[in-house]
């Protein structure tokens, strides 16, 4: 049988191997791995030996590549076995040490080509040039002598670059302190349930309680995190602000002009696709306004609060469906992206991509991984009910771009940016949805669905774009030296809150710390490319589902083009451009008619 009908977990022997992936597609066996992991470890020395004959010219050089490349891809194939072996079972002391090893080979790698790029920057862009004239087979790495020089400016003289790394090492405790505390130190108090029994709080359960339907609970759990973070707000402020000053410490030397554009060059993003992200949520921030009302009404509550805004909207929903069920309704959900990728996607889903079920030690929540020459990999815990064929649809998103990148890009530009990433896997999970509302007369299945849809609108486009002005607004105080006080902090964070939540709610003072207690802002200007990604996925999802075939090619060509052209100019092959407000506007129109439909049903 295919479901596991048994409450317990079964050992990872004891599951039936239809329903694990084929991993012995990369290595046939762990003695195939072992040969591979012996001979790459004494080929690595082979790169370093190129160390000052690059400036031999296009030859050595060509050579050279050809050579690391091989050599990554054979690291890929043995980094990513012993990591999804040890991922079946984390447990399995041999799998932890394959792992081990696999990493040690990934520090030896790193250190045996970093005298690349110092070295081809010291030989100029000038005589570069020259050797694509020179040299046909340099018309390969054209994209990457782009990238290289393109960021020149902003790398320093070898003395200031060894300086830089030094202090770049002390500044990364900032962000491991904040790790530490948040993950180790804190604790929060226990709330009481319904009978009068303890319920502990920690930061895993803390999303779970806001989902309760019990208001006090709710209420208790967001009081009980709250006010220990309330408790350390100064501490907390205080490794904010140093975060926020080391990056404008860095940016300002690197001769940047914002921390901003710092955090976006690397990925070839101009500064004015954030902005305009900000700009076009705020002009539509009535939708937010409207969504907050609704919630206000399903709850049938006096006044709305803060720890109500994960509460269930919509009555429990159950639908079971087993995986084979679930395999079916996603090819038809992603039917018209055409019969070319429903076949991938099918034959895919039918040889082995997909490890399925939970077992013992298995690593929790779902994954799509792969190496390059190798088909892509899914990790999946399924359970038989719907989040987990939006899942599926998602994860498969994710490896149906990397096996058309693959298929299409030579391997030094066959891997995509994050600006991009969840473009693919969020596209085919809105193809889902727009199926199964269509499929469904079914009133409490079309509610579950459209909340569904309206959760993700809430948590992806609008609170990523509110985490993404708080840290705008906070980086350019820093650039300009104003303080950063927890005070400061606060207000700032409570006013957006208002701004974004509008009358509706009552923005409870605890909301004020909120900052306090997201890791993401230790990675600066990370968030809104869920909001940007988000945006984009909508608005190609509405443009194939209209029928527009231009646009549908251009997806595929998006799809296949790995790195080889920058995220915006991908992305405007699907008739989408990230850097104007149309994409944004037609997601955030999709959010409306979804607002219309379930006002309507309540």
């Amino acid at each position: 049988m295919e479901e596991n009908k048994e409450k317990t977990v079964k050992k990872r022997q004891e599951c039936d191997p239809a329903y694990q992936w084929h991993i012995q597609d990369l290595y046939a066996s762990d003695e195939a791995w072992e040969k591979d992991y012996e001979s790459l470890t004494s080929e690595i020395q082979s790169l370093a030996a190129y160390e000052g004959r690059l400036k031999e010219g296009s030859e050595v050089f060509v050579e050279y590549m050809r050579k690391k490349e091989a050599l990554m891809k054979k690291f890929e194939a043995i980094y990513v076995y012993a990591n999804q072996r040890y991922h079946e079972d984390t447990g399995n002391s041999f799998y932890q040490g394959l792992a081990g090893k696999a990493q040690t080979l990934s520090i030896q790698l790193d250190s045996a080509v970093v005298f690349e790029e110092p070295e081809l920057l010291a030989i100029g862009k000038k005589t570069i040039d020259s050797w694509f004239t020179q040299n046909m087979d340099m018309q390969l790495y054209k994209r990457y002598f782009y990238e290289l020089f393109r960021q020149q400016k902003h790398v320093l003289s070898k003395e200031e670059e060894a300086i830089l790394a030094d202090v770049s090492d002390m500044s990364a405790d900032v962000s491991n302190i904040f790790s530490m505390f948040n993950n180790a130190d804190i604790r929060f108090p226990s709330i009481e349930g319904k009978e009068g029994e303890k319920i502990p709080v920690s930061h895993g359960r803390y999303t779970l309680l806001l989902e309760s339907r019990d208001v006090n609970i709710r209420k208790s759990a967001f009081e009980s995190v709250y006010s220990q973070y309330g408790q350390y707000r100064n501490t907390l402020a205080a490794l904010y602000a140093a975060n926020l000053k080391n990056t404008a410490f860095f940016a300002k030397k690197r001769h940047y002009n914002s921390s901003l554009e710092m955090a976006l060059e690397g990925g070839e993003i101009p500064t004015s696709v954030y902005t305009n992200l900000i700009d076009t949520v705020h002009e539509h921030m009535d939708l937010m306004h409207r969504y907050v009302s609704l919630r206000k009404k399903a709850l049938k509550a006096e006044e709305l609060h803060m720890y109500d805004l994960y509460a269930p909207m919509v009555d429990e929903f159950e639908m079971k469906v087993p995986f084979s069920k679930a395999k079916e309704i996603v090819k038809k959900g992603l039917a018209p992206l055409g019969k070319e990728y429903g076949k991938v996607l099918s034959d895919g889903m039918e040889s082995g991509w997909i490890d399925v079920y939970e077992n013992e030690g298995k690593r929790s929540g779902a994954y799509s991984w792969g190496a390059y020459g190798c088909h892509p990999f899914v990790l999946m815990n399924y359970q038989d009910n719907l989040n987990n064929v939006f899942t599926l649809a998602h994860e498969m998103g994710h490896s149906m771009h990397s096996y058309y990148s693959d298929k299409n890009q030579p391997y030094i530009y066959a891997g995509y940016r994050i600006f991009v990433a969840e473009v693919a896997s969020t596209c085919n999970e809105a193809l889902l949805m727009e199926y199964l509302l269509k499929n469904t007369e079914e009133k409490k299945e079309k509610m579950y669905l459209i909340n569904y849809f309206l959760e993700q609108f809430k948590g992806t486009l609008y609170r990523q774009t509110m985490f993404a002005e708080f840290e705008k607004i906070t980086h350019e105080m820093a650039w300009n030296k104003e303080p950063l006080t927890a005070e400061v902090l606060c207000d700032i964070y409570y006013k957006l809150n208002q701004k974004y939540f509008g009358e509706d709610i009552v923005i409870d003072k605890e909301i004020a710390l909120e900052w306090a207690r997201i890791p993401h802002f230790y990675t600066p200007f990370y968030v809104y490319q869920y909001a940007t990604g988000y945006s984009a996925a909508i608005a190609i999802s509405r443009k194939i589902l209209s029928g527009d075939e231009r646009a549908k090619e251009g997806y595929f060509k998006f799809l296949s083009g790995g790195s080889s052209m920058n995220p915006i100019d991908l992305l405007r092959l699907c008739n989408v451009d990230m850097a104007a407000k149309e994409p944004i506007e037609s997601a955030l129109k999709l959010f409306g008619e979804l607002l219309d439909e379930m006002e309507e049903m309540l």
